[in-house]
């Protein structure tokens, strides 16, 4: 009997390997996979200052508010990613505005904007008529079909944000640590702000096709969360959040090919099993010390 659960097993293994192999040899499935390590990469960088500066709820309202760019483009019979892109970096550095313009806390403004653009973008959902797959893919993510032009628009911002990060990296985390004291060492507060918030927006739209609106928050912050539970040294936390948001990336495309799960939300869940992991492991740690 064990013997025979044994070849069972083996067989499954053998099988699932080969899945895997054939899957491999499609295009679309090499695109996904090089676009899940990319923005998997991405999400890690941008993430790990998203958490450090508490920008988790910013970039979870960019995400959501982008669905008036997606209706206006499915409205005006335009691929609503082109729409997608202007849309959340204009919604992005408005926000950042309001916020610095007005004395109300950062997440009652984020709130407002965020009511207001859903509002919006719920009426111009309900103006289209007929066929809404376009909108539907925006919303749930589909990153088998992305093609180069997303690939090479994601590169494009993983580019822009390592040299914009990693070229001002001492004086991106004494801004992170302390803005006044980066006032005051001389350090361009607002144009370092605003150039992380476009980043940020960008960021957010070119990862909206592949896990959709409703999770791309997911996508910068778990990665980083979970770094952040196994080291407080900067320069680590910052490695393990790309490790883990790449690493996380492809183990979820392959749980997505082997299973025909979704593709965005198997990621999505990877990346959060592997943060119940790490949680569960240094508590337990913790607690035998």
């Amino acid at each position: 009997m064990d013997l025979l659960i044994y070849v069972q097993s083996s067989l499954l293994g053998i099988t699932v390997i080969d899945d895997l192999v054939n899957l491999l040899q499609f295009p679309f499935m090499q695109r996904a996979i090089i676009g899940a390590v990319l923005m998997g990469i991405l999400g890690g960088l941008l993430g790990s200052f998203v958490t450090l500066r508490q920008l988790s709820f910013f970039s979870h309202a960019v995400g959501h508010a982008a669905l008036v760019g997606v209706a206006l483009g499915v409205l005006l019979n335009t691929n609503p990613h082109w729409m997608l892109l202007p849309f959340t970096l204009i919604f992005g550095v408005i926000v950042l505005y309001l916020i610095d313009k007005t004395d109300l806390a950062s997440d009652s403004v984020l709130s407002i904007v965020l009511s207001g653009a859903l509002a919006i973008g719920v009426i111009l959902s309900s103006m289209i008529k007929g066929y809404r797959g376009n909108l539907m893919a925006v919303l749930f993510g589909d990153i088998l079909a992305i093609d180069n032009t997303d690939l090479i628009l994601t590169l494009m911002v993983l580019v822009g944000s390592s040299i914009f990060l990693l070229s001002t990296l001492r004086s991106q985390i004494l801004l992170t640590l302390n803005p006044d004291v980066a006032q005051v060492q001389g350090v361009p507060v607002q144009l370092y702000r605003y150039g992380f918030v476009i980043l940020l927006s960008l960021a957010v739209a070119v990862a909206i096709k592949a896990v959709g609106v409703l999770l791309v928050n997911a996508f910068l912050v778990i990665p980083a969360a979970t770094a952040k539970l196994m080291s407080h040294h900067f320069s680590r936390f910052l490695i393990l959040s790309v490790i883990v948001g790449s690493s996380s990336s492809i183990a979820g495309m392959m749980v997505s090919g082997v299973f025909n799960l979704a593709s965005g939300p198997s990621i999505v869940l990877v990346q959060f099993l592997v943060f119940v992991v790490v949680f569960a492991w240094v508590k337990l740690g913790l607690n035998a010390a």
